[in-house]
């Protein structure tokens, strides 16, 4: 990495504080072995164009504020990072909207939740019923 491509050690941050996108694009970006030009040279949407701007990942690397990103440039930053959308979708919405990504269980029914929201409500209803006679939900104690 070059000068001036890593925080600055010592950075105050409030400790409750969510950095779970920052982590993980600063981390892949770490693991690349990229300086932040060449990260934000391919941190572009192969959908859209969109461009993830190099002062936007400093900034966000560094824990200053930034704007949350738009679902195009979680795809650009999923490009330069090598990484599904999804798990920049899951850190993204972890740091910039206090909701934690499904945890626990297997990647097949990780899958199927996020597919869930897809069905419409009466669906959804008849599949939870379903699940419920396959396996009931727990008894109170």
């Amino acid at each position: 990495m070059a000068p001036n491509d890593t925080p600055p050690s010592g950075t105050a941050h409030d400790p409750e504080q969510r950095t779970q996108f920052a982590d993980l694009v600063r981390a892949r970006r770490a693991e690349l072995n990229e300086g932040l030009n060449a990260f934000a040279e391919r941190a572009v949407d192969p959908v859209s164009g969109v461009r993830v701007k190099r002062g936007w990942i400093y900034r966000l690397e560094t824990g200053q504020p930034v704007t949350p990103p738009a679902f195009e440039e979680l795809r650009a930053l999923a490009e330069a990072c090598g990484l599904p959308v999804e798990a920049l979708q899951d850190a993204a919405g972890s740091q910039f909207h206090g909701v934690d990504p499904l945890s626990g269980g297997s990647s097949e029914a990780t899958a199927y939740v996020r597919k869930l929201d897809r069905l419409p409500a009466d669906q959804r209803e008849r599949l939870l019923r379903l699940i419920d006679t396959l396996v009931p939900p727990d008894s109170p104690e």
